[in-house]
Parts: structure tokens; sequence; C-alpha cells
């Protein structure tokens, strides 16, 4: 039977705001928890760091060599513990060689029917990468820390987004400490004119996970950011939790 598979293209405006930790985690609670098949690609090309992430040290073969014709999506996916699939990017500069990215969206499509939810971890920033992660995609989600540089990044990348008609579902605010310097969750809202679907405090756990190389709502399921990651990837199916949306629609 062919799925309604969703392509979620998870975006940021610079580097350094834990998108790809989130995606490891949405990917492994969507699989883990609510039993759907996931597959995370990682479509940064150029500074892969999905597969280190989740402890996958050894991928004969990456989206790069798919992207250049000589395997197909299948060869490239990897399991994970989980119960996702990951398709990584290599880690060596000399795969770059003869890559062309804008074939990226056509490599995903092969996907379409086959399983519930494809994550695409694009490269930061507005490059041709990040910029073919976004064509590749039908919904965007966005990840930011509450300061002013980083949600203003947030600002330019909306603009992409309604160049090339994508959904944006809204803003995952990462590391947020709930300090009196950082911006609120509606502050947030205000400045990027998008909803703040999850706040994902920055905690030890966290840290400790990125170490043993395991997604935090695996290593901690207790921890403050597992189970607001669990709650987001709920939300992203529509399993809501009463709780969430009282957290989702109030100030800081």
């Amino acid at each position: 039977m062919e799925k309604n598979t969703r392509i979620i293209g998870v975006i940021s405006g610079k580097g350094g705001v834990g998108k790809t930790t989130v995606v490891a985690n949405i990917g492994a609670a969507l699989s883990s928890k609510f039993k759907k098949e996931v597959v995370i690609v990682d479509c940064n090309l150029t500074t892969s760091h999905l597969s280190l992430s989740l402890g996958l040290y050894y991928c004969p073969t990456t989206l790069n060599n798919i992207l250049r014709g000589e395997k197909n999506i299948y060869d490239a996916m990897y399991a994970h513990s989980s119960g996702m699939k990951i398709i990584p990017s290599s880690l060596h500069l000399r795969e770059l060689e003869n890559v062309d990215i804008t074939k990226l969206k056509d490599v995903i499509k092969e996907l379409k029917g086959k399983v519930d939810i494809i994550l695409l971890d694009a490269s930061p920033g507005l490059g041709r990468e990040a910029y073919a992660a976004i064509h590749a995609s039908e919904e965007i989600v966005f990840v930011t820390n509450p300061n002013v540089p980083a949600a203003t990044d947030i600002i330019k990348c909306k603009e992409i987004i309604s160049q090339v008609n994508k959904k944006p579902l809204g803003v995952v605010l990462n590391m947020v400490n709930k300090k009196g310097y950082e911006l609120s969750r509606r502050e947030v809202e205000m400045l990027t004119e998008l909803p703040v679907i999850a706040s994902v405090p920055n905690d030890k756990s966290v840290h400790k996970s990125l170490a043993a190389k395991m997604p935090v709502v695996m290593f901690n399921p207790n921890s403050k950011s597992s189970k607001e990651l669990v709650k987001f990837a709920g939300w992203l199916i529509g399993e809501k939790e009463l709780g969430f949306f009282s957290r989702l629609f109030g100030t800081k």
C-alpha cells in the first residue's frame, strides 16, 4: 500500500544552532515512539555531520554516490537502532567532485509513497546546497536559537521559502536557557511572523548524548529536552498532547 509520504526540510540561517541534533532526535522519536517509517538525509555535502552524530563512521555508499548516478538511494540507506534510516553524505572532501546537488529533488522523489516521513537536514545558510534541500522539500521547519542574529536569519530564509511555494510549519527554538537576555517565544514569533512550535531547553543531557553518539530521546528519555523533542515529533504527525499547547501559545 502506497504511503502518504511527507518531505520536511529542516533549515537554519546559520550553523551552530543545533539543527542536525534536532533532525536526529525527531527522526529517532518518530520512529521509536510513534512507529513511523522515517528516513533522515544529510543534505550538507560540504560539512556533513549527521552520520558522525549518530556513530556511523563507515558508510561506503553515500548521498554523493547517488547524486553522481553511481548507486541507487537504497544502497546508501543505513539502519539505526531507533528504527529510522539514515542517508549520509560523505565525510571526504574528494567525494564532492562531480556531484550535482540539483538532482537532490529527483533522488528524494524515489522514496515517495514508500516511507512515512523524510527529514532533510539542510546545509545552514542560503547557498546552493541549502537551496537544493529547500527545493526538494514540501514543508519547512526552521531551527534557531533565542538571540537576535540567529532569529533574524530566519526572516531571510522565510523569503526564499515563499518564493518557491513551500509550506512553513514554524520555528523550533533550540538551546533555550530562559534568561532575561534571550528572546522570548513571543518576541521570536513577532520577529519572524512564524509560530514557535517547540522550545528545546539547553540541558546537559543533550551534550552527553552527543558525546555518546546517541539521540537524547534515547539516551535520557526523561530529560526536559527529550520530552520537548518527543512532543514536537508528536505534533508533526498530529499526535497532540495536552500541556504542549498551553506552552505553545503561552509566553516565556
